[in-house]
């Protein structure tokens, strides 16, 4: 998507009190270490014996962990160093301590309250790129006990009229880049009551949250939430129908997530952990906001729409970056290029999730910058299931060992527990008690809900296997969800959209490999080749119609379209195809 101009807070009058911009840090360079010793822990055993959470009736994160860290530096109890640090494509810069983000979140949540008057339990959606109004906009709905739900840049009309006739959000913020796409829909929304706009400019019809929050007092107080009240919702992929509602409560991440922040990504106040997931999906909650938060680390942040290769390198050779948390797609892109002649002066740990990744990437990754790579998996609807912690034996392609989260295993159809070496369903066991750090539900949808348990154990919907060593191995997935860098993309969604064009009949969308995103999405249509109607038009869009039908390119990476010669595919036929393009031959 092109990039898109939007008043950033820190050209605000309202913020000319904040300290000034610099690229000095509070931590400064140092020599690479390698392997470095844990920070937090002593091993793997260690994290089993000290990992003891608790969960009070009452929990928000705003309030329990934010203002707490801004009131430890207002006492001197911690160093005034950033909690957020952005840095945008043109090199100008925020930073925010915990004392200034708690301060200007009480405005946010304040525009939220009083502005819109949103209530505790109301949703709100949230869609806007990686500029610091979206962590802002994270801790105001803590605040306000309104639930945040996300949603990536890449969405189209159709895409957020199904979020929003389907969340029943009475709010919706964004920016000038999809204003025209909610304003599209939003007649046929009768839950959304008020639209904010992000931007220096006006939109007719839109409130403006920069003036609004440059006039608000900071006399928010903080709505008090219990543990099990929900936080948020993420829509999510499935194999059919439409994205579900992944609900997670205010203990499930905002207690849940502190495991990820203390002993994976290893963090203390002193580190700067950069994490280049979309702002739409669960990974950003998980290491852009709770984890690193929950340990008082700062949270570094690019506004790069895309990522690319050099200017990632180069950031990371610029900046006092200590943590880097990236999909496998990114490192497979970043070991094309001449890894030695950049010197990352800070970097000391690397850590990656979303997707299997190569053990070919990590030595080449090792040889080149000294820095091994640690796995970790888990799901929207999860905090860290397994990874591979500092201290481990690192065995290339494996996720590593079960975090103490969860009781993880692997089963068979009739929920035994299996030998070692052998596939099955990864599991996590729910009774006698569910663990606190799962999701809640799939929204409104019971059937959903009932259909991922088991016997006594939640189904990921993920294939592996357990080694003798205990280090669980990803097989793949249990269904037809295709992993494309890092994105989860439902083959129903695409093939609705196919479905669309009046040259298609029918369509069958299988994933196929690749070296560099791990899959790619390939479709097959019955009754005329669909490459006489759709194509690239440009870098963003791919068009599907003359009347201007249109979905974001990046949903269709690499999409391949190859006609049937039927005027039907079945499921069967999907089947079929999926052999054909992962083994050469059809089954």
């Amino acid at each position: 998507m092109a990039c898109i101009t939007v008043t950033v807070l820190w050209k605000a009058s309202a913020f000319r009190a904040l300290r000034p911009l610099s690229l000095a840090s509070s931590r400064s360079f140092s020599k690479r270490q390698q392997a470095p010793a844990a920070q937090n822990f002593s091993g793997y055993e260690s994290i089993q014996e000290q990992y003891k959470p608790e969960v009070p009736e009452y929990f928000n994160f705003a309030k329990d962990v934010v203002d707490k860290w801004a009131e430890a530096e207002k006492e001197g109890r911690r160093p005034t160093s950033p909690a957020l640090w952005w840095v945008s494509e043109q090199g100008e810069q925020v930073k925010w301590t915990f004392a200034e983000l708690a301060l200007v979140a009480k405005k946010a949540a304040w525009v939220l309250s009083e502005q819109c008057g949103l209530r505790k339990g109301d949703r709100v959606i949230v869609i806007l790129p990686r500029i610091p109004e979206w962590w802002l906009l994270n801790v105001a709905c803590m605040r306000t006990g309104t639930v945040l739900i996300p949603g990536t840049t890449q969405l189209t009309a159709t895409d957020i009229l199904h979020r929003i006739q389907t969340s029943k959000a009475r709010c919706i913020i964004t920016d000038q880049a999809l204003a025209p796409a909610v304003d599209a829909v939003a007649s046929k929304c009768p839950s959304l009551e008020f639209k904010l706009i992000v931007s220096r400019d006006p939109r007719e019809g839109w409130r403006n949250f920069n003036d609004l929050l440059e006039h608000a007092p900071a006399e928010d107080t903080c709505v008090a939430t219990k543990s099990h009240d929900p936080l948020a919702i993420y829509f999510t992929s499935g194999t059919t129908g439409t994205p579900k509602m992944t609900e997670h409560s205010h203990a499930s991440h905002g207690i849940g997530l502190d495991l990820n922040g203390r002993y994976w990504l290893d963090l203390t106040p002193l580190d700067i952990i950069w994490n280049t997931s979309d702002t739409g999906w669960a990974k950003s909650a998980w290491s852009s906001i709770f984890a690193p938060w929950s340990q008082g680390a700062c949270v570094f942040v690019h506004g790069m729409p895309r990522f690319e290769p050099q200017p990632v390198l180069e950031t990371l050779s610029r900046f006092p970056i200590t943590t880097f948390c990236s999909a496998p797609t990114a490192y497979r892109m970043l070991i094309h290029h001449n890894l030695t002649s950049y010197k990352f002066h800070s970097l000391k740990h690397c850590v990656s999730a979303g997707e299997p990744m190569n053990p070919e990437v990590m030595e080449q990754w090792k040889t080149e910058t000294g820095l091994d790579i640690y796995e970790g998996y888990g799901q929207t609807e999860t905090v860290l299931i397994c990874g591979t912690f500092k201290g481990m034996k690192i065995k290339p392609g494996s996720m590593g060992k079960p975090s103490p989260a969860y009781d993880t295993q692997i089963i068979d159809e009739d929920c035994n527990i299996l030998s070692p070496g052998k596939e099955g369903d990864i599991a996590i066991r729910i009774k006698a008690a569910r663990p606190f750090c799962l999701f809640t539900q799939y929204t409104d949808d019971p059937e959903r809900t009932a259909s991922s348990v088991r016997g006594d154990f939640y189904i990921t919907g993920d294939r592996g296997m357990r080694d003798e060593d205990g280090y669980l191995w990803f097989v793949g997935r249990a269904d037809d969800v295709i992993n494309s860098a890092g994105y989860r993309i439902g083959p129903f969604e695409v093939e609705s959209a196919l479905i669309e064009h009046p040259a298609v009949v029918e369509s069958a969308v299988v994933s196929s490999p690749d070296s560099i995103r791990g899959e790619l999405t390939r479709s097959h249509e019955g009754q005329g080749s669909i490459r006489q109607v759709v194509g690239f038009t440009d870098e963003s869009t791919l068009s599907t119609s003359s009347e201007g039908r249109s979905r974001n390119r990046s949903q269709f990476t690499g999409l391949q379209l190859a006609n049937s010669g039927s005027s039907t595919v079945s499921t069967a036929r999907g089947i079929e195809l999926r052999c054909e393009s992962l083994c050469g031959f059809v089954a």
